[in-house]
């Protein structure tokens, strides 16, 4: 009976803790807004420095042992001929590599819009993955949009939503922002109901920030995306670019954090390795971009 008893012990210390396996370590490397054309400066925006402050990111981040590396949106900033330029430097990362889609890589002649995605290496616009217990969720912001719909359903839906929120003339309602279609935010919650129920914490990757109230660079229907996902308290944060001149709030629990843009200023460069650990995420910044820990529990 006491060996019965003493083997029942060690099976119960065996058993995997699900909450401690949560989260093994890991690191990622995070790009905003290289943004390159081969384009005469204007103002703050040193278009012709992208490749060179990307390289040294690169060179850099190739130096860690990083799981996978995103650019958060605005690849190039016009003219499809200008990923031929960036993507080669793109393919120097020895990690895995992750898109976002901007509203400037969609600045192309509109016979091309249909082919920045895969030029891009996306087999979808809005995509999700997988990796130690969280599940990334990447979200097109262009997909309603005066840039980046290019069926007629979605036109017809992004004249809608437009039309809508003029009525409340909010700042955000910029031609240059767009929007989150009623598909995508379907294909958004069954991902969420997925996520909570293999207790998988979850990360929002999208180009357009989704936060501040008040914020002119916003998502057009941030409020909805908002109210869809308060009540998941497994989302940690929402990554974007967009607003080169970055951000930080934390919103019910959420941390959002709005990388700066690589290609602003002439010399300083942006960009960051974030580390997942069991209760944070570290983020290690680079040139403009801050250092910072994010709380995750």
């Amino acid at each position: 009976m006491k060996k019965i008893f003493f083997f029942a012990i060690i099976l119960i210390a065996c058993k995997p803790n699900k909450e401690t396996n949560k989260s093994t370590d890991f690191e990622i490397g995070i790009i905003a807004d290289c943004q390159y054309c081969n384009c005469e400066t204007q103002g703050k925006r040193f278009y012709k420095q992208s490749p060179d402050k990307f390289k040294s990111a690169i060179k850099e981040l190739n130096t860690k042992n990083l799981d996978y590396t995103i650019h958060l949106g605005d690849f190039i900033d016009r003219n499809f001929e200008s990923f031929d330029t960036v993507l080669p430097i793109w393919n120097r990362l020895k990690s895995k590599k992750y898109h976002v889609l901007g509203n400037h890589d969609f600045s192309v002649q509109d016979s091309l819009k249909p082919l920045v995605a895969s030029k891009m290496g996306l087999k979808n616009r809005y995509y999700s993955f997988i990796k130690n217990n969280w599940r990334f969720i990447v979200l097109d912001g262009n997909d309603l949009s005066y840039h980046g719909a290019l069926t007629y359903e979605k036109e017809k839906e992004t004249d809608s939503l437009f039309n809508l929120l003029k009525i409340n003339n909010e700042p955000n309602l910029q031609t240059w922002n767009g929007g989150l279609s009623s598909s995508q935010l379907q294909w958004i919650e069954k991902e969420l109901k997925d996520a909570k129920k293999n207790d998988e914490y979850v990360g929002f990757y999208c180009h357009f920030p989704a936060g501040r109230v008040g914020e002119a660079h916003n998502l057009w229907n941030y409020k909805q995306f908002l109210q869809l996902i308060n009540s998941y308290n497994n989302v940690k944060f929402y990554f974007n670019g967009h607003n080169h001149n970055g951000d930080y709030l934390e919103k019910n629990k959420v941390h959002h954090i709005t990388f700066k843009g690589m290609l602003d200023t002439k010399k300083a460069s942006a960009f960051a390795i974030a580390k997942f650990t069991k209760d944070s995420i570290f983020i290690q910044g680079y040139g403009r971009e801050t250092s910072r820990r994010l709380k995750i529990n």
